[in-house]
């Protein structure tokens, strides 16, 4: 993987660590700049995140859609209604933070599941190392003698 998707990936992950947090404190009360939307809704989209992950490291194009389209759902109706909100009545600072955050949430998977798709099996060397031209030569392999030994003597 290129460092864009490493970064792109790190991301990602921050920002469910982030949604997670914000969850939790609202659970439990506390007063923090960032909120849930729906909370159930927030519970499940965090734990479809989690395989979701693990398949983008992995760089699975099925791990990137699903990670895409339940982000998009989920955080893009919020965008939406966001805009709306904002439209007709105007930005104050808890909406603005939320206005923030589900751009983000809308971005960040979309980032994600192009860099998925367009670099699935990219990575920075390609194979074009100083060693390549004897590595990657049939010509320097090592031929086996007919005579020689094939046992392998195990202690």
């Amino acid at each position: 993987m290129s460092l864009f998707s490493y970064l792109i990936t790190f991301l990602g992950i921050l920002f469910w660590f982030f949604r997670a947090i914000a969850t939790l404190l609202f659970q439990l009360d506390v007063s923090f700049f960032a909120q849930p939307i729906n909370t159930n809704t927030e519970i499940a989209v965090l734990f479809i995140t989690l395989p979701c992950m693990v398949l983008i490291i992995k760089r699975n194009i099925v791990g990137a859609a699903i990670y895409f389209a339940v982000y998009a759902t989920y955080f893009g109706t919020a965008l939406y209604n966001t805009i709306m909100t904002v439209g007709f009545g105007g930005l104050d600072i808890a909406s603005s933070a939320n206005l923030l955050f589900t751009v983000i949430g809308v971005i960040l998977p979309a980032l994600t599941f192009l860099d998925v798709l367009l670099n699935k099996n990219r990575t920075l060397g390609n194979g074009k190392k100083r060693e390549d031209w004897f590595y990657a030569n049939k010509d320097y392999d090592r031929q086996f003698d007919e005579r020689a030994d094939r046992n392998q003597y195990k202690f």
